[in-house]
Order: structure tokens, then C-alpha cells, then sequence
């Protein structure tokens, strides 16, 4: 009896591993159950077979804080307010406020991927001055470049929606800025002669959408910028390079929110951070040949595994067959001997 349970044991272990692995019509995996609430799936990226795996220590959803009233991975500072069923505000529709949200842990990872939700709104016809997310050495330095320091070290996203004097430009105006630690951001252009690439996003503001942004980055392959804010669903690319910046190896995950005689809600509503590493290209089997390796089908990859729990199944009742017999026949001798 007790070999009876386990080989079904063993068979349900066996399902349950086989169940926990999805697969595509190409026998491609799709996705892997992992436990402890970390994930791993696979997607493409930038034409790239790639999985990904949730970074907690620099996530950030509802409700925010702990039973304490903390963060366990971020700290707040500045004018940030939290609802925790809601949001997390760097800045209320106030003047002269300024507000920030920052990794206490810095990120490591070389390939990620960070995107966010986020919610730009106020009351007034006139706005500013919009809020910035940062992969920097420094982390929690107020400044005036959107509330953090200027002649900052790392890679700056900046979502302009006050325009001071950039002509031919529409606003809200979303850039990124690589800084080396020496180099101000001016200002007064609105850091025209510091970008690395940008794009106009007009409509983020009171979109009638939940409003997003990925930024994804491979090391030495490239850099991408997409925006949600016109449907749901709907990625529009804001920028991509191929030859991404150095980003240093030690850097912390920040955003900061700044308001000056003009003033909106900076509203940060989710953060989720992934950790992106690649695989092996599958193998394509060559046209016309029939003896290529080609790829295994989903039948075929089900059909292997329903012949290995037989096989399985079938050794326990053969192990469990031959102990029974065995029992059978010690007893046997044992009650000749008594006689």
C-alpha cells in the first residue's frame, strides 16, 4: 500500500511539474511557475528570445507600506504624500513644493526592464513643472533639476509639461539625459543640448487612460522608451538606440516631482522592475530537409511526457509487484519452519 502512494506521489509530482512548464504550438516555453511570489516568463525583446524575473526590492504597488508604516525597499522624502489605496504623490497641485520616492537598495542587475504607472493632473489651465525617474549613483539629493541634484551621475527620464524656451517643440516633452556627474542640466532650454533622445507626449496629461511608461535597457545591445497614454494596451515608442549609455554598475531607482510658481499632481501609482536575462535561439529546422532537427511540437513534447509517466507508473507497480512477492514468499518459509 505505502508503494502504491508513493508512485502516485511521483506521478503527481510529475504532473504538476509538467503543468507548472506552458509551452507554445512550437514547443517554445511561454512561462514557469516559480514559487515564493517571483515570476519568470519569457517575452521578446527588442527581437530578442528573453525571460524575465520580477525585482521586489525595487517593485512598488498598493498598498505601499508595511505594518509599520514603512517601506521595506523605498524611502520617501520631500512634500511625497501616500495614500496607500491609491497613490503615491510627490507633489499636490501646490506652488514651490518638492517631493521624492528612492531604492534603498541600488540595482545591480546589467539587463531590466522598469515600467511604471504614473498620473500627471491638476486643476489649473497653466502647469508644472512635471517629475523624473533616475538611475543614478546618488540617491535622496534635493535639487532643481525636478527635485533631485543637479550635476547628477547616471541616466535621467524627464517628463517636461512646462515649456521655457524651446521653440518648434511641443509640450509635455519627455527626454533623457546622461549625466557625468560634471555636466548642469540648463534650464532654461529645457535641456536641449544635454538630451540623449526624447519625444513629445501630448495628451499624458488627463489622459483618459492609466498612463505608463517602460523603459528597457540591454547592456551594450540598446535602450527603449515606450509610452502608454492614448488607448490601454497600446505602446507608442518614444525613443530607442542602439547604442545605449553607460549606466553606472551601482545605481539607485528614484523619482522626484517638482512644482514651482506653477504647480500639478505628480501621482506615482505602480513600479515594477524586472530583471531580463537572454536565451538560446531556438533551432530551425531547414526547409525541404526531413531530417533536420527542427523544433519539437507541443503533441510531440505531450506525448513524451505521457510515455515517461507510463514508464514511471509502470516501474512502481513492477517494484511494487516484486515486494509483494517477496513478502509472500518470506512467509511462506517462515511457517515451514515452524512445522
Amino acid at each position: 500500500m505505502m508503494l502504491l502512494t508513493s508512485a502516485l506521489s511521483a506521478l503527481w509530482l510529475a504532473t504538476a511539474a509538467h503543468g507548472a512548464v506552458q509551452q507554445d504550438a512550437e514547443g517554445n516555453v511561454k512561462s514557469i511557475g516559480v514559487s515564493s511570489g517571483s515570476s519568470a516568463s519569457r517575452h521578446s525583446a527588442h527581437g530578442t528570445n528573453a525571460f524575465f524575473q520580477q525585482l521586489r526590492t525595487h517593485s512598488l504597488n498598493q498598498p505601499y507600506l508595511d505594518s509599520d508604516m514603512q517601506s521595506r525597499w523605498y524611502d520617501f522624502g520631500g512634500d511625497t504624500i501616500i495614500r496607500t489605496d491609491q497613490y503615491i504623490r510627490l507633489t499636490s497641485d501646490r506652488p514651490s513644493q518638492m517631493g521624492n520616492l528612492w531604492s534603498k537598495v541600488p540595482l545591480t542587475a546589467t539587463n531590466w526592464e522598469i515600467e511604471v504607472e504614473f498620473k500627471i493632473h491638476g486643476k489649473n489651465q497653466l502647469y508644472g513643472d512635471g517629475f523624473a525617474m533616475w538611475l543614478t549613483k546618488e540617491r535622496g539629493r534635493e535639487g532643481p533639476v525636478f527635485g533631485n541634484q543637479d550635476r547628477f551621475e547616471g541616466l535621467g527620464i524627464f517628463f517636461d509639461t512646462y515649456k521655457n524656451n524651446r521653440p518648434g517643440v511641443v509640450f509635455p516633452y519627455v527626454m533623457a539625459m546622461v549625466g557625468d556627474g560634471r555636466t548642469s542640466y540648463d534650464k532654461d532650454t529645457d535641456g536641449k543640448n544635454q538630451e540623449l533622445a526624447g519625444c513629445s507626449a501630448r495628451g499624458i496629461r488627463h489622459a483618459n487612460v492609466p498612463t505608463k511608461f517602460k523603459l528597457s535597457h540591454f547592456q551594450d545591445k540598446y535602450l527603449k522608451l515606450e509610452l502608454q497614454y492614448k488607448n490601454e494596451g497600446e505602446w507608442i515608442l518614444c525613443f530607442e538606440t542602439n547604442e545605449p549609455p553607460t549606466i553606472p554598475p551601482v545605481a539607485y531607482l528614484g523619482f522626484t516631482a517638482e512644482t514651482g510658481e506653477l504647480s500639478d499632481n505628480h501621482d506615482i501609482i505602480s513600479v515594477n522592475a524586472r530583471n531580463l536575462y537572454t536565451t538560446a535561439p531556438p533551432t530551425k529546422s531547414t526547409p525541404g530537409s526531413g531530417k533536420g532537427k527542427g523544433k519539437v511540437t507541443g503533441q510531440q513534447t505531450e506525448g513524451s511526457w505521457t510515455w515517461f509517466l507510463m514508464k514511471t507508473l509502470f516501474f512502481f507497480f513492477a517494484v511494487g509487484g516484486a515486494y509483494v512477492g517477496y513478502t509472500a514468499y518470506r512467509t511462506k518459509q517462515q511457517r515451514s519452519h515452524r512445522f
